[in-house]
Order: structure tokens, then sequence, then C-alpha cells
């Protein structure tokens, strides 16, 4: 007999009337590493892809490079983000490399069009093409190239699995989400990086430990409060104009961290409380995991009722081609009671 489900977790209404809906599954995870919430299956391995940013720069920190080059708080939010690729980000990762005596050549994460439809019509008005500076994962990559410069490692083919810098990314996965990531399915990510698959309970617990780090190991507690300080100090590196993450990190004045990946994954770090969230999507909507996060964040006491992000999300409109508000994507009927 198969496995049930995944709950329903968010539908799109129009009318009245329910018109689809996205299944998915969360986790809740408290400072101990006790489960506190579960919703459908979160022991089953799912690739986290971009959400582990903020846990893929922790050696950026760690290995002394961020202090050896003198790294600000814009570089360590922009090592995390997933950028738009708007003009901002871009001149930062372009300053950033000059800091370590490299070029934008350097990075081998790949071409893209800026996700930000002003900054794409921009390069496009500009008859210019969009280069590795404008891929959302810029700034992460510049973070490898940095600890790999700091090292006297070869910078050639830092993505590879077998290259220092990813064996140092994979470690400290395993060590914060305390699962053996090197014996779980790997893939490649979008930006050519290895992706290693781990259960949203693990995901979730690797998370608590931003906000409630291992006391014994100081210089990871030191990592994690130096990035949870950047992302909240600077929330618009993260992501951008119109962006979830940015918007969540802006209204919840620096209680918490939030972090989308690709497919529908979103984690989050609470501060006050010591919870780690992450859940996924089924079917990788991102307008679901938007809604699903920000409801989860408002269950968990990490926002108030009257911010920006819970009128955005909470009930996300949809449009028609006249502006007028037709239906919306809003959090299931007796979800958040059916832990």
């Amino acid at each position: 007999m198969g496995k049930a489900p995944n709950p329903v977790l968010v539908e799109v209404i129009r009318g009245d009337d329910v018109e689809s809906v996205h299944r998915g599954a969360a986790a809740i995870v408290d400072a101990r590493g006790h489960l506190v919430a579960v919703w459908g299956e979160v022991n089953d391995p799912i690739f986290p892809r971009s959400a582990v940013k903020p846990i893929q720069a922790l050696p950026l920190i760690e290995t002394g490079a961020a202090a050896h080059y003198n790294l600000s708080e814009q570089d360590i939010a922009l090592a995390c983000a997933s950028h738009n690729g708007e003009a901002r980000h871009v001149a930062g990762v372009e300053r950033w490399l000059r800091k370590i005596g490299l070029t934008p050549e350097a990075l081998e994460c790949g071409q893209q069009t800026p996700t930000d439809e002003q900054a794409a019509a921009q390069l496009l008005m500009a008859n210019q093409r969009p280069t590795a500076l404008h891929n959302n994962c810029s700034g992460k990559h510049a973070g490898f190239l940095t600890t790999a410069r700091h090292l006297d490692e070869l910078t050639e083919g830092y993505i590879r699995a077998e290259h220092p810098v990813q064996q140092r990314v994979a470690m400290a996965l395993a060590e914060m989400a305390e699962y053996d990531v090197l014996r779980s399915p790997c893939g490649v990510d979008g930006c050519g990086i290895p992706v290693r698959a781990l259960p949203l309970a693990a995901l979730a617990r690797a998370m608590a430990q931003f906000v409630s780090p291992d006391p014994a190991s100081q210089t990871r507690a030191s990592a994690c409060r130096c990035i949870f300080a950047a992302m909240v100090a600077h929330p618009w590196l993260v992501a951008g104009s119109g962006r979830f993450d940015t918007i969540a990190m802006q209204a919840g004045g620096g209680r918490f961290i939030v972090k989308m990946g690709a497919e529908g994954v979103h984690v989050a770090a609470i501060s006050n409380s010591g919870l780690g969230i992450a859940l996924k999507i089924d079917d990788g909507g991102r307008r679901a995991a938007d809604v699903a996060m920000a409801a989860l964040l408002k269950q968990f006491g990490a926002l108030k009722t009257d911010t920006a992000l819970t009128a955005a999300f909470l009930s996300a409109p949809i449009m028609n081609n006249r502006g007028e508000r037709v239906g919306e994507v809003r959090p299931a009927a007796g979800w958040l009671h059916s832990a």
C-alpha cells in the first residue's frame, strides 16, 4: 500500500470556489532538534536547491576568508542571495570580485537573464547581453572563489564535487543538519554546483541551528550570527524588488531570516523562539511556497498581522487583464490546525 499523499497546504480561489490546490510538506524543529510540528512526509530526501545558501556561506566566514578580504555585510548578504540581477546586485558582485583580484570571467555559474523584468528590459534596450554577474547565484559563487583564493586553492573548477570548496560546503550542511549528505542522492544545481538531498526534518534542524548554534563551537556560532545579521540588515540584496524574501525580512524587523529555493522549497530561522522551518510544495509552485511560508511565520509568532507581507501573501490576489481582483491564493482551510 502506497504512502498517503501530502496534505493540501495552499488553495487557489476563483470567485467563491476552489479552482486549484497545492500539496506539500513542512517541518518545524526547535533548538534541541525536536520536531514541533509536521505536515506531510518530512523524512524522504528532497533537493533543497538555493534554500541552503546561508549554510553554503558558512565556510566563507569560518575559514577566515571574509575577514582576510575585509568583506562587508553587503557582501555576506550577496553570498546568501538568489538575487534579481538588478543593477545594485550586479555592481556589488563585480566590486567584490575586484577585492579578491578576480574578474567576472572567474565565475562558473553561467549567464542568466535578470529575473527582474525591468532589469532585463534595460539590458535589452542597451543592446547588452546578460553575463554571469546577472546570474542569481553570482554572490554565492563569489563567496566560493573567495575561500579558494584565501586558502591558495585552484579557482578553476571550484564548482566540482571533488573541489575543496564543495567539500567544505557539503560538510557544513551535514553538520548543521546532522545528516550524512555524502551518502544521499546528489544532483547538479542550476548554477552547476552539486546539490545534495536531505529530508525536510533535517533541513529544518539546520535552520534552527542558525539561531541556536552549538555553544561548543564558537567559530560556527559566530559565523551563524554573522550571516543572520547580514541577511536581516540587507534583505533587498538577498532577493530584490517585489520578492517574498526581501518583503518578509523587511517586515520581520530582524526576528527571522527566510530563504527560497527552486521547485517550491523554502526555509526560515526564527531568532526569539529558536525554531527552524522547512517546507516543499509538491508541484514546485513558487506562488504556493510563498503563501505557505507567510502562514507559518505568522502561526509561529514571527510576524505581526498588519504587515506588508501578510497583506500580500496570506491572501495573494489573482487579477484579471482588466485589473480586477477575481480570486486569491491562500492557506488551505484548516491546514495549520492539522499538525
